[in-house]
């Protein structure tokens, strides 16, 4: 999406959707003449003083091309567009259920209240869209290759009820989870980076897995950080900073990548020293040459189809999404995962006699399953949920899900109860210690 936006800075070209919710860019008549109308942008407008702001730069030249803007519900565009062979040009518009003419340097129109939230697709056009035939359209080329800049505002109601807030309905409450977020992170490092650090420099048998939880770990914090940076300048001037969403994603995209062969690499590495009967330190992160190779097979597909959905997304947090065919191939992926591993574990654990490395083996397949079946399981109950909630639920639930696998794990291979016995590592001091209680069932 950064890349898309710089280019089309850069050669000056016609701008027909932005993320953001201040748009800048030009009503081009080819482009609508070509589209049948130039998109322009999409907004879920809610409450009672939404509003439409447009300003443009030659008010002269929209008079004479006759420029408007045409709001349409999202079904109704959706559907006309489908039947663009079908349905006549000018009837389309007509159609529309609100029509702003751009015969003044500004033009605010404010959105009628309605029940529920729903989404609008802005869509320019003006005398050239639909010409009656051939010859008009070629005498009339001259005059509307004259482009148009504008800068379109889409505002809901803030809590004061005045229409200063650039957040769509889909987005609402996003900005105050990322606040809550990185301030947890900020607690949780306060309390526990300095004994993580330490245990990690001790080393160990799990000394690589701790490695790897802490750099994920510190994936997710930076991409909730840069996420609620982006949205900081998002909530004041409606573009916020669409680079910081992209190193967001690209945060979350490399800790997906290295979870999934951390998982799978230690899951299969335990699978196949069960098959070779090899006793001696099952639980450690032992790779071997077959169990390395699939997972880097499956961390290839995941990292093929997460650049893929990326490439076709339109808006950040769209890794969450749920619309295009690569996402629906990881939400596929995730499940074959979750699956695979469970059956792999499943196998562990009927195996084994010792009733501590049963308990073990169980924890870690929550976690594991937890961390690839949140999404998918998350996609299917949203949608239970109007359409404007269900990207936000998927994106903040997907992201608590997935931080609370990551505790599961570190308690896992970090607290004092298992990581003590396992490694036999009986000096060392780690935080997260499970409670007397517990430990008391092995000791027994």
């Amino acid at each position: 999406m950064a890349l898309r936006l710089l280019f089309a800075t850069l050669l000056n070209l016609p701008l027909l959707m932005c993320e953001g919710k201040t748009v800048h860019g030009f009503f081009s008549s080819h482009t609508a003449r070509q589209s049948g109308g130039q998109q322009v942008a999409k907004f879920v407008f809610h409450g009672v003083n939404a509003l439409l702001s447009c300003q443009i730069g030659n008010k002269t030249v929209a008079a004479e091309k006759d420029a408007k803007l045409y709001l349409f519900h999202e079904q109704d565009w959706l559907k006309l567009q489908e039947k663009t062979e079908e349905v006549n040009c000018l009837l389309k518009f007509s159609e529309a259920q609100l029509t702003i003419s751009l015969d003044d340097v500004e033009s605010n129109q404010t959105i009628s209240q309605f029940l529920h939230p729903q989404t609008w697709y802005i869509v320019y056009a003006d005398k050239y869209t639909c010409p009656e035939d051939e010859q008009q359209r070629r005498s009339s080329e001259g005059f509307a290759a004259k482009a148009i800049k504008f800068k379109l505002m889409l505002l809901n109601p803030d809590a004061a009820n005045n229409p200063l807030d650039h957040f769509s309905a889909e987005e609402s409450g996003l900005h105050d989870f990322y606040f809550l977020l990185v301030l947890a992170y900020f607690i949780a490092a306060c309390i526990y980076a300095q004994p993580i650090w330490r245990s990690i420099k001790k080393g160990g048998p799990m000394h690589a897995v701790l490695k790897v939880l802490s750099i994920g770990l510190l994936l997710q914090a930076g991409a909730a950080f840069t996420n609620y940076m982006h949205l900081s300048r998002y909530s004041v001037d409606g573009i916020g900073a669409p680079l910081l969403g992209s190193l967001a994603e690209l945060c979350d995209m490399v800790t997906q990548i290295q979870m999934l062969y951390m998982l799978l690499s230690l899951c299969m590495g335990w699978t196949l020293s069960r098959m070779g009967r090899t006793q001696s330190r099952l639980l450690q992160w032992d790779s071997t040459p077959t169990s390395t190779a699939i997972a880097v097979v499956a961390v290839i597909t995941q990292g093929i189809l997460l650049l893929w959905e990326q490439f076709e997304g339109t808006d950040h947090h769209s890794y969450h999404a749920h619309h295009s065919m690569p996402a629906l191939l990881l939400i596929v992926l995730r499940v074959c995962l979750a699956l695979f591993l469970a059956s792999s574990l499943y196998q562990i654990i009927t195996m084994e006699r010792s009733a501590f490395k049963r308990d073990f083996y169980i924890s870690f397949a929550k976690g594991c399953i937890l961390w690839f079946l949140c999404h998918p399981v998350l996609v299917a109950a949203s949608m239970v949920f109007a359409e404007y909630q269900r990207e936000k639920i998927i994106v903040i639930a997907v992201i608590l899900c997935q931080s609370i696998s990551m505790v599961i794990l570190y308690r896992l291979f970090i607290s004092r109860s298992l990581y003590w016995e396992v490694s036999s590592l009986s000096s060392v001091t780690l935080p997260l210690t499970v409670s007397s209680g517990y430990r008391s069932r092995y000791s027994s």
